[in-house]
């Protein structure tokens, strides 16, 4: 089929115990999926492509795009290592260099390196006679400074005219499209007494939001996001420039203040998202416009770090169970698909909730030199912390590590969670309404 009405997969390997390659690949296939996304150029990952007919996009990671900024010869080393080995063999169609890069203010440095990454990664793949590869970056959100009304988007001031207007000019040139990480759960869940939850779930039929600027009406929050930067490529001159969604889902779990993550929600979804694509129907600023899209991810991947969330994104479970069925090609209609597990989290969370030890991962003396480090940094972190557990306070005894560690990550995190703080510390801790 063509690649517009097919979606493809996002396939992270941020996991422990994840079903190897060939396993994983089998996966895909059985989603009907069209094409795949992986964060690298895994090996492994690109032997269990070999001969099969999904498209598929590679990425430079953006550790390497500095050195190959700087010299045409680390980008044709890079290439020649990494893709030619298996050209030939695998239908490699995109070559993403680096993961949203402009969202990364520690390295700033790297996002005036990006263009010419790209530029010579470019150059490598002509002189190596590789065609059919297309070169992109993938974009989120907040590099748009404002993003309402849609009419409004604009990209933020530090890195359009520097940064984003060369790059479009960039993949207008080589006819490549803008690769956007763009979730409406993220939005929603910020704002949930003004964004109703069927307009991020793509259940309203009739227009929710109307553009006080140009008029056009929406029905769904996706299409609002991606016209918001419709608008702002267009004030930088591009205003044909098409989008492929790199990213897209929505989380099957989270932690308790995280609310409306959950399987039906992440479900109905990903479900009405196939349906929205394989219609067609563009968004109001691009009619009739087909979008390619990636779904993320393959799997809930336990290695992510943050909140909780982001362990739970995946289709799949880590022991190739799926969390939940969908049709990509949006054909399947509600009545056949089996009942889902109903939401009881689409209301903010109420309750006190505390951050303690997860007794699984640090009960009986487990893992004690990465509890002993992340108790460390947890009381290094404030304002006295720590200070009743020491000897003779409050909090001394009993003395155990769980009993400890749960006082210390307790402590750092309703002391910091306002600014963003999680309670995760390297997956030895877990939310609790429980008080300890």
């Amino acid at each position: 089929g063509s690649l517009s009405t097919h979606i493809g997969i996002n396939y992270g390997q941020l996991g422990d115990n994840l079903p190897p390659p060939s396993r994983s690949i089998e996966l895909i296939k059985s989603l009907k999926a069209s094409s795949v996304k992986i964060y690298d150029a895994n090996p492994a990952v690109l032997e269990a492509l070999c001969g099969t007919s999904l498209k598929v996009s590679i990425m430079v990671p953006n550790q390497a795009i500095v050195n190959i900024s700087a010299s045409e010869r680390a980008a044709h080393a890079w290439v020649r290592t990494n893709l030619l080995p298996f050209y030939r063999r695998v239908r490699i169609r995109t070559l993403l260099v680096g993961n949203e890069v402009l969202s990364d203010h520690a390295n700033r440095p790297t996002w005036f390196h990006l263009v010419p990454a790209m530029l010579n990664i470019k150059r490598a793949l002509a002189s190596l006679r590789v065609r059919n590869v297309k070169v992109g970056t993938t974009f989120a959100m907040d590099t748009l400074e404002s993003s309402f009304p849609p009419s409004r988007g604009t990209f933020r001031r530090d890195i359009a005219v520097p940064v984003v207007l060369p790059l479009l000019k960039f993949l207008s040139m080589t006819g490549s499209s803008f690769f956007l990480d763009v979730y409406p759960y993220f939005v929603w869940s910020a704002s949930p007494n003004l964004i109703p939850l069927d307009y991020a779930l793509f259940r309203t039929a009739k227009p929710t939001y109307t553009d006080p600027v140009n008029g056009l009406r929406y029905t769904n929050l996706l299409d609002q996001m991606l016209d918001s930067v419709v608008a702002a490529m267009a004030k930088l001159g591009f205003k044909n420039m098409p989008i492929t969604i790199a990213e897209t889902g929505w989380p099957n779990a989270g932690d308790l203040d995280q609310m409306g993550a959950n399987i039906e929600n992440a479900a109905v979804y990903n479900r009405n998202l196939a349906r929205h694509l394989a219609a067609r129907v563009g968004t109001p600023a691009r009619p009739g416009m087909p979008i390619r899209t990636f779904l993320f991810a393959l799997y809930n991947e336990d290695r992510k770090d943050g909140p909780g969330t982001e362990r739970h994104w995946g289709l799949f479970y880590a022991n190739g169970s799926a969390v939940y069925e969908v049709d990509l090609t949006g054909k399947r209609s509600d009545l056949a698909y089996r009942p889902l597990p109903k939401a009881t989290n689409n209301r903010p969370y109420r309750g006190k909730i505390w951050c303690v030890a997860d007794p699984a991962v640090v009960g009986r003396g487990a893992n004690a030199r990465r509890v002993t480090d992340a108790v460390r940094f947890a009381c290094s972190q404030g304002n006295q912390t720590c200070e009743e557990m020491r000897p003779g306070k409050g909090c001394s005894l009993p003395r155990t590590p769980v009993n400890h560690a749960s006082y210390a990550f307790n402590a750092y995190w309703q002391q910091f969670r306002k600014s963003g703080a999680t309670c995760y510390f390297g997956g030895l801790a877990v939310q609790t309404a429980t008080d300890p």
